[in-house]
């Protein structure tokens, strides 16, 4: 369906935020709205010096995605001359202000996609808009980096140091996290004490005072967090105590249990179940129940205490 008719520059600018814009026509195939704009020379700068001493050397078409109207896509064909300038000599494609680099999207559908991902999924979203998965990721992705990609650390007082291993284990990060606010303030290449050598660098340049690391028990970690944060206190991470406890503890009655399968351990071991039900009265001298039962409470006197 074709459709030539004016289109309001002030209905482009409230409605899709389009800037410097006229429209032509509208043409309508297979349930996507495409609008047809053309743009007025008087309005052409260059994009470098925003002079408005430029010629004109031809135009290439482009088109964007905007917001959609009545649940149908809506898409914007446009023309993007190219301008040489008289003052400061370069050749440059004019930019469109209402429309994001190297991307076909305008501001405009760029920030309701981004409020639609606070309440659904990327692919909800994705499929709302008529747009694949992978930009409406990327376009999340902007906004984490943009958001987060530059943590200020002068504030940060503890922090929490580990490894996470990506790509089905053969690639590591190290992740530094803000133990107050659960934040993400640093992600470094590798599992080495190399990798948090970026990190202490924006530590130091930002003033901050870190009061306490929390760590695993890795040597590499150990090293640098005592070299660059003398004055922290440091905190091992409990699961890592707590694993090294329970495997020194199976180890210690693997001991046992090998002490006790020798020779004498055997003869030690069969009857013992016995023996502590027995009052000590009960015991029998001449069958030495007194001595075993003696010498299994030594065996697991030791078990016991660990």
């Amino acid at each position: 369906m074709f459709q030539e008719a004016g289109i309001s520059s002030t209905l482009l600018y409230r409605a899709l935020g389009v800037r410097d814009y006229q429209g032509v026509c509208t043409v309508s195939v297979e349930g996507v709205l495409t609008l047809h704009l053309r743009r007025d020379s008087a309005r052409d700068r260059c994009s470098a010096c925003q002079s408005a001493n430029v010629i004109r050397h031809g135009a290439v078409e482009r088109t964007v995605r905007t917001l959609p109207v009545g649940g149908n896509p809506v898409d914007l064909c446009l023309p993007v001359p190219r301008l040489a300038c008289r003052d400061c000599g370069l050749v440059r494609q004019t930019a469109i202000r209402f429309a994001i680099p190297f991307l076909r999207f305008t501001h405009a559908l760029v920030r309701y996609a981004l409020d639609l991902l606070g309440h659904m999924t990327i692919m909800a979203v994705a499929v709302h808009l008529n747009v694949g998965w992978y930009s409406v990721k990327e376009l999340f992705k902007r906004r984490l980096q943009a958001r987060f990609g530059r943590p200020k650390l002068k504030r940060l007082e503890r922090i929490a140091i580990d490894e996470i291993s990506i790509e089905h284990g053969h690639r590591y990060l190290t992740v530094v996290l803000d133990l107050d606010t659960g934040a993400v303030v640093f992600i470094g290449r590798g599992k080495g004490a190399n990798a948090l050598d970026p990190f202490w660098k924006c530590l130091e340049a930002a003033h901050a005072k870190i009061q306490a690391v929390a760590t695993d028990m890795s040597p590499a970690y150990i090293f640098a967090v005592r070299e660059n944060l003398p004055k922290a206190i440091y905190v091992f991470d409990h699961f890592h105590v707590v694993k090294l406890f329970n495997q020194r503890l199976s180890d210690f009655r693997r001991e046992l249990q090998r002490e006790a399968e020798g020779p004498l351990g055997k003869k030690l071991l069969k009857g013992t179940r016995w023996l502590i039900l027995k009052n000590p009265e009960n015991l029998d001298e001449s069958k030495g129940e007194r001595a075993r039962l003696k010498e299994d409470q030594r065996i697991n006197h030791s078990l016991a205490t660990a």
